[in-house]
Parts: C-alpha cells; structure tokens; sequence
C-alpha cells in the first residue's frame, strides 16, 4: 500500500489516504461540469482510509449526492455519496494524480464538443451509468 497526501490551493483543508492500485475517473455530468467548469476528477483510493482534516464543507447537491469543498478557498475536494458515505476524492489535491492513470470516463456522451480525453480507457454512457447507479424500480 502507498500513503498518498495532499491538499486544497490554500493548504487549509489537507487530505492522507491509502491508494493501493490508485486510478483516475473523470465524470462529465452536468452537476460535475457546473461545479468544476469542466469535469470532476476523481482518485480510487482505499475503502476506510480517507483522512480530510481542515475547514471542509459539503453541500448536498442532490437527493444521493454531497460535494465536498474548502470553507477558505473553495476547493473542490470530494464528490460523495449520501447512502453509503464514500468520498470520491478530487484528483487535483494530489500532486501529478498521485501518480494515477485515467481508467474511466463517466457520461462520456455529455462531454462538450469543445474537449476529449486522449488514451484508451473505458468509457461509459448515460444508458450504461443509470442502469449501473439508477433506481431498481425503475422510477
């Protein structure tokens, strides 16, 4: 296991996490693309391991979700579920990603005309990302 640290632009809010194999997920959803401007990405690290101390906020930004910022200077630092409290954490914390790769793209078919991640990794569709996170009743 490696210990990854990092932290927000101020240095108030400070991040420590195990990332045994870490990797990096983009996500292209319009909440994700109105917060950052672009897209949110986010570092694989550990279940359990996620330290954040410092002046963190969250604002709940919909029924399942929270996003995570810097109270001081407004960093993005997470994206997290409410249902399970897992905290996908902003890769920009970390110097060059921690080192991780780009493995997955999220509503790749929202992605705005204007831009497009180069390499080969997978890529997931809005169908594919409802039929993996949408409700089971279908409603």
């Amino acid at each position: 296991m490696s210990k990854i640290s990092g932290r927000c632009m101020c240095g108030a809010v400070t991040v420590t996490a195990m990332a045994t194999k870490p990797i990096v997920r983009a996500c292209h959803c319009d909440m994700c693309r109105r917060q950052t401007s672009s897209m949110f990405m986010s570092l694989a690290t550990d279940p359990g391991t996620l330290q954040i101390e410092g002046p963190a906020k969250s604002f709940r930004s919909s029924e399942w979700a929270e996003r995570g910022f810097c109270e001081i200077c407004g960093s993005t630092l997470w994206y997290g579920t409410v249902a399970d409290g897992v905290r996908h954490i902003s890769a920009g914390l970390f110097e060059n990603a921690a080192g991780a790769k780009l493995k997955l793209e999220f509503f790749a078919d929202m992605v705005p005309e204007g831009y497009a991640l180069a390499g080969d990794h997978r890529k997931m569709n809005t169908e594919e990302m409802t039929a993996l996170f949408g409700p089971e009743d279908g409603a």
